[in-house]
């Protein structure tokens, strides 16, 4: 392997060592001052990882607390304590009788996060819909959290319904079997840099 050794001004050096590759290979350095942005010291802003997840089958549940929907969670370990994690997310809710509402909510491990003011009347949540029939309603949400954590942290949604006698569903369209189909929800996370 060829390195290149660069000599500190007053004392280490600095390797420059090229892998093992196949043909030939060129790496432009820009005319100009600055910083070179590593992976451990990278610019404030920059997005350093995004993981994401789909559900592309329904779930429905008829509890009135909040339960994890299955396969709607994806986890992200942030390296560094100071960055952010962009959570973009959306998923296609219902419920079986404009009687009940179908209430989803957002969580980092087990905290709640983009949720609504707790002093407003009735529970605070990320999103609700109350159309019957399984008409669906589109709950998307955008939400720079700040876990201050360099360990694998889990974020994931809930669903709940008002009713216990009615099914709060993600991804199920129509009222009558013939007309049952399934939409995708999905969440997206990106660290950014701090």
């Amino acid at each position: 392997m060829a390195d290149i050794v660069l000599n500190g001004d007053t004392s280490g050096s600095i390797t420059v060592a090229a892998p093992a590759v196949a043909g030939t290979n060129t790496i432009t350095l820009p005319a100009s001052t600055g910083t070179i942005i590593t992976d451990t010291s990278p610019k404030t802003g920059n997005i350093l990882q995004v993981v994401s997840v789909i559900k592309d089958t329904s779930f429905t549940t008829t509890s009135t607390s909040f339960t994890d929907i299955t396969g709607l969670s994806v986890a992200i370990t942030p390296s560094a304590t100071s960055s952010k994690i962009l959570v973009l997310m959306n998923v296609a809710s219902s419920n079986t009788t404009s009687t009940a509402i179908a209430m989803t909510q957002l969580v980092r491990d087990s905290t709640a996060i983009s949720i609504g003011a707790s002093g407003e009347t009735g529970e605070p949540c990320t999103g609700y819909t109350s159309q019957a029939g399984y008409d669906m309603g589109q709950v998307a949400v955008q939400y720079l959290d700040s876990p201050s954590t360099t360990s694998e942290t889990t974020y994931k949604l809930q669903l709940r319904t008002t009713n216990s006698s009615q099914t709060a569903a993600i991804n199920r369209t129509g009222e009558y079997q013939s007309q049952q189909g399934n939409v995708a929800s999905g969440i997206t996370l990106m660290e950014v840099a701090g």
